[in-house]
């Protein structure tokens, strides 16, 4: 018994992780979600004390299976580093491509989550409270990574880049399809294993640029 409610509960958050993704939460019923996972209505309140408490274990169900492998991408970077820092395109992808990688090997067990944390970190409303809540601890132990590869770079300018950094994951997750469009089929949003291979060198580039001195005549 004990094996299927967990079966349950594990399709009831399927369902509501891509019915959020593709409506919002704002849009989405328990009763749309319960009839997506083939299970009655009752049984949301059986599992989840709230439509809420339902986000709120969508979103961390994968969040910390995702801290974890960029925590353990990184402590292997700054292990081959014993005596000096990472550089900083090291760092970003440690930070980025193990979320990258994911969505390139299994996109359809995925890309709802991903294209759910693009819709949380681009929402005034859910952005500020749930990435805090559920991110903000690794992305401070990243944040002292950079400043150690860093060591003289403005503080601002590295809080300015991480900002940036996000803005482009973001925009990543979504999938919009817009690059394809663009580039009339010649690069794909989807196409995440090539994002990976250009995504941390582009932005370390951001980084070292803000963070370079300048003289001032």
């Amino acid at each position: 018994m004990a094996t299927k409610a967990q079966a349950t509960r594990e399709r009831i958050l399927d369902a509501a992780e891509a019915l959020f993704a593709a409506e919002g939460y704002a849009a989405v019923t328990v009763r749309q979600i319960m009839k997506r996972a083939g299970a009655d209505v009752a049984l949301a309140y059986y599992h989840f004390d709230s439509k809420r408490d339902l986000f709120d274990a969508v979103l961390m169900r994968r969040a910390e299976h995702l801290n974890a492998v960029r925590l353990e991408a990184l402590d292997e970077v700054e292990g081959r580093h014993s005596d000096d820092a990472p550089t900083v395109e090291e760092i970003i992808a440690a930070f980025t491509n193990p979320l990258l990688d994911l969505l390139a090997e299994d996109h359809e067990a995925w890309h709802h989550y991903m294209a759910l944390i693009a819709q949380v970190n681009n929402s005034p409303e859910w952005g500020g409270e749930l990435m805090t809540r559920y991110f903000d601890p690794l992305v401070r132990r990243f944040i002292e990574a950079l400043r150690k590869a860093l060591p003289h770079c403005d503080e601002a300018e590295i809080f300015w880049s991480y900002h940036f950094l996000s803005g482009a994951l973001t925009l990543t997750f979504a999938e919009t399809g817009r690059l394809d469009n663009l580039s009339d089929g010649v690069c794909r949003s989807s196409d995440m294993a090539s994002i990976a291979e250009r995504m941390p060198a582009f932005l370390a580039a951001g980084f070292e640029r803000l963070c370079a001195p300048t003289t001032k005549e």
